[in-house]
């Protein structure tokens, strides 16, 4: 993709790529038609590279003034999830999705989110236009969703081709990004749509059960269906769902063999860009590193192994970009299966829990060695 780093690109019409997007969205499509459709498709998501990478940049330097700590992640929307949501959103315009770009920041503390959120918020401080907020913390989704999206019309006086593409910026705490990770980790093992909403009542329940206990520890909205339980109730109900269904031992045997990086050289700090394939299957991780100037070259195998899956392929993958090997693991735990900070969020609730039934003291509650002393 040369031409995206000119300042004149060649794009695809809006009216190719919403021809694209209604094919797509078919239950029933020819091949010949799939094929052109997905290479539109492909060559509309990735001319949205350089918009993503000049939005983190800027993204890194405001945060870094507000949580040292925060971590960092970007990615271009998986074609299976684009296809999903064009087949599950009657109307929706490829052309219009504001999505397929996206840039993550996750930071310590809700308070961090809501300073980065008024920073971009502030009228004439950023040139990109903000178009639209969907603030999940303040208003959690149903299924116990927490995380701030905030969608930005991409503007730019040296790169006017790309103005108007849309880049979808999400602020969460790591108390949600950990929740988030599990979700995806314990859906891709049971084989359900866990982050879809779709799934078996007792599993979207414990989940909901969870978020709503971590949004009692920030001091932020409930999810709805369990707003009315105190903490204390909150974490009574957490413990009874984790015994019977056993989720800790569960995510715990989610134990897989990471391939790909066992060569130094995958840590290199020279690597930008990161090909993911997930194998649930064999319960495999393998990485393909690519430096940033090889963005054409990521480009295409990503694509290839993309179309693999949409053919049946038992695979998932991802194109990202979070720095060497070291920082994807923090930002994208779930591409490794790990869930160790849910655990130990999950432990701490479950142990008021038991403390609760036995008439204890919360405040004053020995947590398992290692774990030090529990006060929220």
């Amino acid at each position: 993709m040369k031409a995206a780093h000119s300042n004149v690109i060649d794009l695809p019409t809006n009216s190719a790529i919403n021809r694209a997007g209604r094919l797509l969205s078919q239950e029933m499509i020819g091949e010949v038609d799939l094929t052109t459709a997905l290479d539109v498709l492909s060559r509309w998501r990735l001319l949205h590279n350089y918009p993503i990478n000049t939005f983190q940049a800027t993204l890194r330097y405001r945060l870094a003034a507000i949580d040292s700590g925060t971590l960092f992640g970007q990615r271009l929307k998986r074609a299976p999830s684009i296809i999903a949501k064009l087949k599950r959103l009657n109307g929706m315009k490829l052309a219009r999705m504001q999505d397929i770009a996206g840039v993550r920041g996750v930071v310590s503390k809700l308070k961090y989110v809501r300073d980065a959120q008024a920073q971009y918020e502030e009228v004439g401080r950023i040139e990109h236009e903000l178009i639209g907020v969907d603030d999940y913390i303040a208003s959690p989704k149903p299924d116990g969703y927490r995380s701030l999206h905030m969608v930005f019309k991409y503007k730019n006086i040296s790169k006017p081709s790309f103005d108007g593409m849309h880049v979808e910026l999400q602020l969460r705490t790591k108390l949600q990004h950990a929740w988030a990770t599990a979700v995806e980790t314990m859906g891709t093992f049971v084989g359900q749509a866990l982050k879809a909403r779709q799934g078996e009542t007792h599993w979207l329940r414990f989940f909901e059960l969870t978020s709503s206990a971590f949004a009692h520890i920030e001091g932020s909205a409930l999810i709805p269906a369990w707003s009315g339980l105190t903490f204390e109730e909150t974490c009574l109900a957490v413990r009874q769902a984790e015994i019977q269904l056993g989720v800790i031992d569960k995510l715990e045997g989610f134990s897989i063999a990471v391939g790909g990086i066992s060569d130094s050289k995958s840590f290199s700090r020279k690597y930008f860009y990161h090909v993911v394939v997930l194998d649930s299957i064999v319960r495999k991780v393998s990485i393909l590193p690519f430096a940033e100037r090889e963005f054409e070259q990521a480009a295409a195998e990503y694509d290839a192994i993309e179309r693999r899956v949409l053919s049946g392929a038992p695979f998932e993958v991802f194109l990202v970009s979070a720095g060497p090997v070291k920082s994807l693991r923090k930002a994208y735990p779930n591409f490794f299966l790990d869930t160790g900070l849910f655990i130990r969020e999950v432990r701490k609730l479950m142990a008021v829990g038991e403390a609760i039934r036995k008439g204890g003291n919360r405040r004053k509650l020995v947590l398992p060695k290692g774990q030090g002393y529990f006060d929220y």
